[in-house]
């Protein structure tokens, strides 16, 4: 599980080769989520002030985000993403 980022106690991370539909994890204390990378569709609980982090952070940086999810499917490191300021 390769972390892409961490902010305001948030963990986001892809797993390597993982299942369609191009997604990443947010984890958030017990709480865990499953965003599509498309379209920001959240499987899964987050309280509602993380909910919107990651949600604003996955607009700010859907383009790296795609780009991640197809590092991870070659079973290349996905690389960092720049957290939320």
């Amino acid at each position: 599980m390769p972390e892409l980022c961490r902010f305001y106690g948030i963990v986001i991370y892809i797993n390597f080769r993982d299942h369609n539909p191009p997604h990443f994890h947010a984890l958030h204390g017990e709480y865990e989520a499953v965003i599509d990378i498309n379209t920001l569709v959240v499987e899964g609980r987050l309280p509602r002030r993380e909910h919107r982090l990651v949600i604003r952070w996955a607009r700010i940086h859907q383009d790296e985000l795609r780009e991640a999810w197809e590092r991870a499917q070659r079973h290349e490191s996905p690389g960092r993403i720049a957290p939320l300021e």
